[in-house]
């Protein structure tokens, strides 16, 4: 693809630059803060040396004054009410998705979200191309047949799986960025680029491009909704689709229409076992991106509504 040239950068609005950076250090703090905590709650027990060397907790009374029994290890360990709502929406989009995704007709309401999980499906098979030393010739996008990397060279032991875990992996951070306002704000940004990406690389019907622009007027218009509340709950929407876009998928292939030429297949012929096995083991994955991001959202923004539209008035306010 030849590069775009001449477009110029947009000046950005006074006082972006302190916020963004500062927005920037505290979703890297949160992020520190996650890992603590899902390495927390993953532990059997924290350890604590007593007289006849065997491990307990400290006493409830005591337990604040003990240097690695602080109140953000014990926070991480139940949700609030903010967070309760944000689980059941993410159960909804599910349930939703999975309806939606084998409706023939009404599955077109999901056109410009499947184009954006297909991009990011090919964008994880290119990414570990070049990675591996290979070149990316072109990426083609399709909601009716899927999309197609080409590539020169690489490593296909890891091109194959990376574009269902690739879309995975993305979906997951989405879904974390999902717990928050302010996170929610920059996920959309990278979003919108995104969008308009598959606009190059898709196939450019009329339909195709009216459901992608609308899909982009949401994330500008869900901006200005609830101080961007509705934003985050789309933003929610797309992680979770994206994380479970490799479920449906090798469903699809594998079970329903039986495609000998889908990823699992291929790499089930060039490394041996089914295509079936490898199939469930990518979805375990995926599983896995998404249940951690969700603990790992859990741990990071335990802030109420009321505590994230302060936070999202120093950042972009809408």
């Amino acid at each position: 693809m030849a590069p775009m040239n001449g477009v110029a950068a947009a000046d950005a609005p006074p006082g972006f630059a302190p916020a963004a950076v500062q927005l920037a250090r505290d979703l890297l703090s949160k992020s520190a803060l996650a890992a603590l905590a899902i390495a927390a709650i993953t532990s059997e027990a924290a350890a604590f040396p007593t007289a006849e060397g065997t491990a307990s907790q400290p006493p409830a009374d005591e337990a604040h004054q003990h240097p690695h029994y602080n109140a953000h290890t014990r926070r991480d360990l139940t949700t609030n009410h903010t967070q309760r709502v944000t689980l059941a929406v993410i159960a909804a989009y599910i349930v939703a998705i999975a309806i939606l995704w084998n409706i023939p007709v009404v599955s077109y309401v999901l056109w410009p979200f499947k184009m954006l999980v297909i991009a990011f499906h090919e964008f994880g098979h290119a990414f570990a191309a070049v990675c591996t030393g290979g070149k990316v010739v072109g990426i083609t996008l399709d909601p009716r047949e899927g999309g197609e990397t080409r590539m020169i060279g690489g490593r296909n032991a890891i091109t194959l799986p990376a574009g269902y875990l690739g879309s995975s992996l993305i979906g997951a951070l989405l879904i974390f960025c999902g717990f928050h306002v302010n996170a929610s704000k920059v996920a959309s940004m990278v979003l919108g680029v995104c969008f308009l990406l598959t606009l190059w690389w898709g196939k450019r019907d009329w339909l195709t491009i009216v459901t992608i622009l609308l899909a982009v007027g949401l994330l500008v218009g869900f901006w200005f909704i609830a101080h961007a509340h509705a934003l985050r709950f789309l933003i929610l929407f797309i992680g979770v689709m994206s994380s479970l876009y490799s479920a449906w998928d090798i469903c699809d292939d594998l079970i329903i229409r039986k495609v000998h030429s889908s990823d699992a297949s291929v790499f089930a012929r060039r490394y041996g076992g089914s295509s079936a096995c490898w199939g469930v083991i990518w979805i375990i994955i995926s599983l896995c991106f998404m249940a951690a991001a969700i603990v790992a959202g859990i741990a990071a923004f335990p802030q109420s509504f009321e505590e994230q539209d302060r936070d999202s008035l120093h950042f972009l306010p809408t």
